[in-house]
């Protein structure tokens, strides 16, 4: 019975995991991708959510501004078309309502998209020069609201299958920079859309939407307006294959202009963390060999009086240290973020994973956490009972929650201001109960069984090549202020961040704002040496700590490794304050809150690369010489 339980909750899990993560009212099936046209055939226009260009977290629904809901009839087009002296298209197609839900994965659903549908009436390569969409009495109110979003740069966003589409709402004429709107200053809003299609004998393959200024209205003073809204289609052949469609986005005009990726810059970011690596490498090795050529050559009476520095302190330096559960979860989740990267990056380069597909990557992220918890409590249980831990079970279960709970702790303030606020940013019902399902029955699980195959498998010998004294030796307390602590703490996170600074800023950009990255190979190659330059940064610090006769290296290492986060964190208010136009409780929030995930992520990750090959380093040079 306990077995079918079990099965039973998992094609629970699986079934929820492929359920498309909108809200309850998502009825609409989504049009497939490559979808194979014949002439004539409806084309769907999906509209998805608006919101201020400069705060790409705080998005909306797009009819919670008031739009067309509904196409103009027969009659209301044909009077339309004989005042514009244009020819009505001679399709036929149902007309489809709009503001109806379309289905969603949960990767869209995470990133805040809320597709529906719209009262557009489009037909495959059928161009049209005008139609009437609608005509709208806008109230006083409904004009004040126009006015509003759109002196806070408003965009919309709208789909032709999965091909993206942006414009804006309308646009402030003589409008001051800080005073904001001012006498002689004009709003306008933008009631035309005109629709560029591209295609590929009979498959869609580019969308574009443009605004027409020369239609646009003044709405200035708020007062009740009529509004015809209208808009035009322009099929054009285009030699793109489908499989290539998502290349023209990283060179749109509407994203920003300074998207350039800087090779030069980067290729002296990378040679700067060889040089450097290269340089830590020679000088500990010289030092190193200096050191086991003096130990060796002393004979064992005047071992007493010349031994010092780091071999005086053999007797200590293998001594656990405190807290030894929290540090072995530190550990074990470390570990599973490294393996988590490293599959990430290695599933976008080969493809697996989207680059382009919206929300694909988050939604990696959340499955292959799920996937490698196995990896965090296996090595956390591994550590642990090499340290001689009894409790391994708190160990596990501090272990399955060290990282999901600052999550949990942001995404809670983050989603009621969400809701607060109206905003799609808000995470639907389902998508939560999703992930929830998810941890519970995949994550959680997992992590238990790497601790049980730990505990019952992995060695508890910790191998030290000398003893440990029951006695600990006393630490000199006298020493430089540049081989002390917050000298050492500085040095480990800005050597390792510097060799990333540039890669950084371009991460940034596409994940808080409105560009496309695609360069994973070089994020792969960033990544890596990354781990390299920290680790061998870690190992230059601690050899100048044991040095110092300072055992207490166990944490030490750690937090040296992982001070990379906390610089990357320092830098996330650099680039809010100073390269970016992000405001606004709501946006603010999102930020500083994620951001702090993220860098807490790369403490740990960082913060057990340095460890472990801190760990290797120790065991390398105390095997090496004649200890009592």
């Amino acid at each position: 019975m306990k077995a079918m339980r079990s099965i039973n909750a998992f094609l629970v899990v699986l079934v929820l995991a492929a359920f498309p993560c909108g809200d309850a009212a998502a009825k609409i099936k989504r049009v497939k991708a490559g979808k194979e046209y014949n002439e004539k055939d409806p084309v769907h226009i999906v509209v998805n959510k608006i919101g201020p260009f400069n705060n790409p977290t705080e998005t909306y629904r797009y009819y919670s501004l008031p739009f067309c809901h509904e196409h103009s009839t027969k009659e209301e087009e044909k009077e339309a078309a004989a005042k514009e002296d244009v020819d009505l298209p001679d399709h036929n197609n149902e007309k489809q309502k709009a503001a109806m839900r379309h289905k969603q994965r949960l990767g869209e659903s995470i990133v805040g998209d809320r597709r529906e549908s719209s009262p557009y009436d489009i037909a495959f390569k059928s161009s049209v020069e005008w139609r009437l969409l609608c005509k709208k009495q806008l109230t006083a109110e409904e004009v004040t609201k126009f006015k509003e979003v759109i002196h806070k740069d408003y965009f919309f966003e709208m789909f032709i299958e999965d091909l993206p589409m942006w414009g804006y709402v309308g646009d402030a004429e003589n409008e001051d920079i800080i005073l904001g709107e001012t006498q002689g200053s004009h709003t306008f809003l933008f009631p035309h859309l005109k629709f560029h299609i591209g295609y590929n004998k009979n498959q869609i393959v580019s969308a574009k939407v443009t605004t027409d200024v020369n239609r646009k209205i003044d709405i200035t003073h708020a007062q009740p307006t009529n509004v015809e809204f209208s808009y035009s289609v322009e099929f054009k052949e285009v030699d793109l294959p489908w499989k290539k469609r998502m290349t023209q986005y990283s060179e749109s005009r509407f994203l920003p202009s300074s998207f350039e990726i800087h090779w030069l810059s980067i290729i002296n970011s990378f040679v700067l963390v060889l040089l450097l690596t290269a340089f830590l490498t020679i000088i500990l090795l010289r030092v190193l060999k200096n050191d086991f050529s003096r130990y060796m050559e002393l004979d064992d009476d005047a071992m007493d009086e010349e031994e010092s520095g780091w071999k005086l302190i053999h007797g200590d330096v293998f001594r656990f240290p405190e807290y030894p559960t929290i540090f072995c979860a530190a550990l074990g989740v470390g570990n599973q973020l490294i393996v988590l990267t490293f599959c990430h990056l290695a599933l976008a380069l080969s493809g697996l994973i989207s680059t382009t597909r919206r929300g694909s990557l988050l939604a990696g992220v959340v499955v292959l956490y799920c996937l490698t918890s196995v990896v965090a409590g296996y090595t956390a249980i591994r550590m642990y009972r090499k340290m001689g831990g009894k409790n391994w079970v708190k160990c596990i279960l501090l272990t399955a929650g060290i990282f999901p709970a600052p999550i949990v702790l942001v995404f809670m303030w983050v989603n009621s201001l969400a809701i607060a606020h109206g905003s799609t940013s808000a995470l639907p019902f389902t998508a939560i109960l999703t992930i929830t399902a998810l941890y519970t029955l995949l994550a959680f699980p997992l992590t238990v069984f790497g601790g049980i195959l730990a505990k019952n498998y992995a060695s508890p010998e910790f191998n030290a090549p000398t003893r440990t004294t029951k006695v600990a030796r006393e630490i000199p307390t006298e020493i430089p202020w540049y081989r002390g602590r917050p000298f050492q703490v500085l040095i480990a996170g800005f050597l390792p961040f510097s060799a990333i600074y540039i890669e950084l800023h371009y991460i940034f950009a596409s994940i808080w704002g409105h560009q496309i990255y695609t360069l994973f190979g070089i994020l792969m190659l960033a990544f890596i040496l990354l781990i390299i330059v920290t680790s061998f940064i870690t190992v230059a610090l601690l050899y100048f700590q044991l040095a110092r006769e300072d055992h207490r290296w166990w944490w030490a290492a750690y937090v040296n490794g992982g001070m990379t986060g906390l610089f990357i964190y320092l830098y996330s208010f650099y680039y809010y304050f100073h390269r970016s136009g992000m405001s606004g409780l709501l946006q603010t929030s999102f930020y500083f809150g994620y951001m702090g995930v993220v860098s807490f992520a790369f403490f740990l990750m960082l913060g057990s690369a340095g460890f472990q090959f801190s760990l290797l380093f120790v065991k390398y040079i105390y095997s090496r010489v004649k200890c009592d």
